[in-house]
C-alpha cells in the first residue's frame, strides 16, 4: 500500500528565519538600514492606502534603481546564501523525513511566504522543499525585474493549501485549483498538513488548516517575550494547537510536536486501511 503524504508548510520569515529575508543583504547593498528601509515601505503603503508587499516590492525596485545595483532574478538569489536561519534549520529536514519513514509515511515540504521566491531559491535550504509558493517579479528579456508578478499577502496565502491539497505546483493556475476534486482524489489530505508560522499574518492559514483537520503550531524566537506572547494569544484562541521557540534541533519542543503529529497521522491512516 502506498504511504500517506504528510505536508509541512513554512511561512519563511520569523519562521525559519530570525528577520525579514531582505535584511540579509539586500538592504545592505542598497545603502539603507533595515529601519529606514522598513519605514520607507510602510509610509508608502499608508500614503497610497497601497498593499504592504506590493510596496515593500516597490520599495525594492526604487531603490535598486537609485543605487545603481541591477535586480535580477541571479542578484536576488545570491542575497538568499547569506540569510540566517533559526538554530537546526539545516538539520531539521533530514530529521523530519528519517522520522517519517520510520513511522510509515512520506514527508514533503512546502514554503508559503510572502517573502521573495527567488532569495528562498539561493538560500541554502532552498532544494529541501516540494514546492515554494511566494512572491516574485515579473523580468524581462535581461532578466531585470520591470514589475511584481506575485505579491502574496495573508489572504492570498491560504490559495497555496487547496493548491498543495490537489497537488498543483503552479502559482499561476486558477483553474485547477477551483476544480472539484473527489476528497479520496486529493493528493494530500487537510489532516495530514502541519503548517508552522510565527505570527498573526499566518492566522488565515493556520486556521484553515485546523478547520479541516490538520495541525498548526505557533513558533517564535527564544527569549523574545513578545513574541512568545503572540504565539500564546494564538493558541489562547484557537488559531493553532501547539507553540514553540523556533529551534529546530533534534530534542527541540518543535521536533517532539512534529514527530508525536506524524505518529497519529500513521495512526489514522492505518485504522483506515484496516476499515476497508
Amino acid at each position: 500500500m502506498a504511504k500517506p503524504i504528510v505536508a509541512l508548510i513554512y511561512d519563511f520569515d520569523g519562521t525559519l528565519s530570525p528577520g525579514n529575508m531582505q535584511e540579509f543583504g539586500f538592504i545592505q547593498a542598497v545603502g539603507k538600514t533595515k529601519e529606514e528601509f522598513w519605514a520607507l515601505s510602510n509610509d508608502l503603503a499608508i500614503d497610497q492606502d497601497a498593499s504592504n508587499v506590493l510596496s515593500y516590492m516597490k520599495m525594492m525596485y526604487d531603490e535598486a534603481l537609485a543605487s545603481g545595483m541591477s535586480l535580477d532574478r541571479e542578484r536576488l538569489r545570491a542575497f538568499g546564501h547569506d540569510v540566517e536561519l533559526y538554530p537546526g534549520v539545516k538539520e531539521w529536514f533530514a530529521l523530519v523525513n528519517d522520522y517519517g519513514a520510520r513511522h510509515g509515511v512520506k514527508v514533503e515540504h512546502y514554503i508559503n511566504s510572502s517573502g521573495l521566491k527567488e532569495i528562498i531559491e539561493g538560500s541554502p535550504i532552498a532544494d529541501e522543499f516540494k514546492h515554494v509558493f511566494a512572491g516574485t517579479f515579473i523580468y524581462d528579456k535581461e532578466g531585470k525585474a520591470v514589475w511584481p508578478g506575485i505579491a502574496v499577502d495573508y489572504t492570498a496565502k491560504t490559495q497555496f493549501l487547496f493548491k498543495i491539497n490537489k497537488g498543483i505546483f503552479s502559482s499561476q493556475d486558477t483553474r485547477m485549483v477551483n476544480s472539484s476534486v473527489a476528497e479520496d482524489k486529493k493528493r494530500i489530505p487537510f489532516t495530514n498538513m502541519i503548517y508552522l508560522g510565527d505570527g498573526e499574518t499566518d492566522v488565515p492559514c493556520m486556521k484553515i488548516v485546523q478547520m479541516f483537520g490538520g495541525h498548526a503550531i505557533a513558533v517564535y524566537a527564544a527569549g523574545n517575550d513578545k513574541k512568545e506572547r503572540v504565539a500564546a494569544k494564538l493558541k489562547r484562541q484557537g488559531r493553532v494547537g501547539f507553540t514553540a521557540p523556533a529551534d529546530y534541533t533534534a530534542g527541540s519542543r518543535a521536533f517532539g510536536i512534529v514527530s508525536a503529529i506524524i505518529d497519529k497521522i500513521a495512526a489514522d491512516w492505518q485504522l483506515a486501511q484496516l476499515s476497508k
